[in-house]
């Protein structure tokens, strides 16, 4: 006859309990050095050892020869109790003997001496199950037991046991048993019994018996009876898990903002038969994955459903962050608690499709987040973009500062260009054509004529206006870096200075002396300097003055200025900028117009 697996390969010692060394250990030593308590309470979840232990106590206390602290499993009283042929063991199952007389029939048969072993050992299974008038009468025989009884309870509801039998019981707690553990007892039983189980399928199946040893040997066997190799896809179809492929499509399409697709997929669900509810279940165990895959990708391994494949969970996690996924599972939760008092299930099943497709839709404040977080990223790189290609741009316009000579074939560049300003609109512009329209032919034969030169000064005598620099037109983006690297109390004074770029020196010009006294400190000069470097490709200096003292520019040596002695004659004028260099300051007034180029 055919014996279940879980049944066949159910630890005999000690040493073949999985998981549990910190309770197996302080079982033997005190089997073995014979300090026996009258009563063991044994908690934890189903499917972790605590009736096979239970067991193996029963068999260590009463066996003839036991082998440092194990039983020997070869004496009569080790067969007797294995067997069940011994009525000095029994086993109750409280959940069917809960009453108060099977108690009391308990009770009285204990006090009688085993006729077989040495101890009478029972262990009563699912001890919360009873009632508090049974709890009541086993308290008694707790409190003063015979010296040849023992109890042993179990139970996987610790909370609902009254606090005077904890009391009088040495509590062990059995732990959920890791996929590490249960994955390589998995395979030393597929080996024994020559079941081909691949390293995927036994690592899915470790995973779906959620911490219980004896889950995972039922759905091995399971799996084995459909014949040829167990690997991952032979699972999911043994088990019925085939659709949560479909669970992992329907989120894909949820996390791609995907509204037509995830309620057709919905749909499709729907008409199969599969129960709504269950569908928004499945999608909440899928999001908890996620979510704890994305927040522990290590120490959170043990604790994923195992529904899902990592290849599966891998891709899904790439397309939401911690917020969006925080912001699904409290829809989910939501709506799946409303479902008790809804009347048409699917309805809403569509409802909370549609809030996980947009965002905007869900009034949560997860998904509020969420979209912030979304925004930022956005604006972030949108920031970046422009900083990105301000070198760029301004390269283009220090060559197109450069002349280049125009060629005689090629008129094309000055089609889009517009017209030069006439006599009409600027008196100089005359004078301005005609210096520089073509070189005339040298004639050494004539004196040459005096040179026309062009005057800085227009023939109002008006100041000319200040030519159009490099940093007035970057200064804003320059202000934006600025602050964006400066403490809170100092952003507030560049706001009362402006910026001018004179060849490689950056000339902050401030209101007064209070905002040049700030920025002039060294961590706020050297914060500007970086800055404007970084942002205009080259090393730049930064000077900070006020806009009264930078209105006195120096003279053309570089020098400031003299003030003239007491009886000395005037000092010359220095010669005009024109004089010096009229091409330069002609580029200058043609950089005026945007569009102007040189060819």
């Amino acid at each position: 006859m055919y014996q279940a697996l879980y049944r066949k390969w159910r630890p005999k010692t000690f040493e073949d309990v999985v998981g549990q060394g910190h309770i197996t250990e302080t079982l033997k030593r005190q089997v073995a050095e014979g300090r026996l308590s009258h009563a063991y309470l044994f908690t934890g979840t189903r499917g972790t050892g605590k009736t096979t232990c239970a067991k193996i106590l029963a068999k260590a206390v009463n066996c003839e020869q036991p082998e440092n602290g194990n039983p020997c499993n070869r004496c009569p009283s080790c067969l007797g109790i294995e067997s069940g042929g011994f009525l000095d063991v029994l086993e109750l199952d409280a959940a069917s003997n809960n009453g108060v007389e099977q108690i009391r029939a308990l009770r009285d048969e204990a006090v009688y001496a085993p006729a077989n072993v040495k101890k009478r050992v029972y262990i009563v299974d699912e001890v919360h199950m009873l009632s508090t008038s049974a709890f009541n009468a086993l308290l008694k025989i707790l409190e003063e037991p015979p010296e040849h009884l023992m109890f042993i309870l179990a139970t996987t509801e610790l909370h609902k046991v009254p606090a005077t039998i904890l009391s009088r019981c040495q509590r062990f707690s059995f732990k959920r048993i890791t996929p590490e553990d249960v994955q390589r007892r998995l395979r030393y039983v597929a080996q024994q019994e020559q079941i081909d189980l691949t390293e995927d399928g036994a690592e899915l199946l470790s995973r779906l018996a959620d911490g219980a040893l004896r889950d995972g040997l039922s759905l091995l066997d399971q799996c084995a009876a459909s014949g040829g190799t167990v690997d991952a896809r032979a699972v999911l179809d043994a088990l019925g898990l085939a659709g949560n492929l479909q669970t992992a499509q329907l989120m894909r399409c949820i996390l791609n903002e995907d509204a037509q697709g995830a309620l057709t997929l919905l749909h499709q669900l729907y008409a199969g038969g599969k129960d709504m509810g269950a569908v928004l279940s499945a999608l909440s165990t899928l999001g908890r994955d996620l979510l704890i895959r994305k927040t522990a990708p290590k120490g959170g391994a043990a604790l994923l459903s195992g529904g899902y494949d990592s290849a599966t969970l891998e891709e899904l996690g790439t397309a939401a962050d911690a917020s969006r996924l925080i912001a699904i599972l409290t829809t989910l939760q939501n709506t799946s608690a409303g479902l008790l008092r809804s009347t048409n299930l699917r309805t809403d099943a569509e409802l909370c499709i549609l809030k996980l497709c947009d965002q905007s839709l869900s009034g949560d404040w997860t998904a509020l987040v969420s979209r912030v977080k979304k925004l930022e990223s956005a604006v972030k790189a949108l920031q970046e973009r422009p900083i990105a290609a301000a070198p760029a741009a301004q390269e283009k316009r220090r060559s197109a500062a450069t002349p280049v000579p125009a060629s005689p074939v090629d008129d094309a560049p000055w089609e889009d260009a517009p017209p030069l300003p006439t006599d009409a609109d600027d008196p100089g512009a005359s004078s301005l054509t005609q210096d520089y329209d073509m070189p005339a032919p040298a004639q050494p034969a004539e004196p040459a004529a005096p040179r026309r030169t062009v005057s800085a000064v227009p023939r109002d005598n008006t100041p000319p206006p200040p030519p159009v620099r490099e940093t007035d037109e970057c200064w804003p983006a320059l202000l934006e870096q600025f602050k964006a690297r400066l403490p809170m109390a100092k952003r507030a004074f560049l706001n009362m200075a402006g910026g001018v770029l004179e060849g490689d020196q950056l000339i902050v010009q401030c209101d007064n002396d209070l905002v040049k006294n700030t920025l002039s400190k060294d961590d706020v000069v050297e914060v500007l300097r970086q800055t404007a470097s970084e942002f205009l490709g080259r090393s730049i200096a930064v000077r900070v003055v006020t806009k009264s003292a930078s209105a006195q520019r120096p003279a053309a040596g570089g020098g400031e200025a003299a003030a003239p002695r007491a009886g000395s004659a005037p000092a010359p004028q220095p010669k005009q900028q024109a004089d010096a260099d009229p091409l330069e300051h002609l580029l200058n007034k043609m950089q005026g117009f945007d569009n102007f180029k040189i060819q």
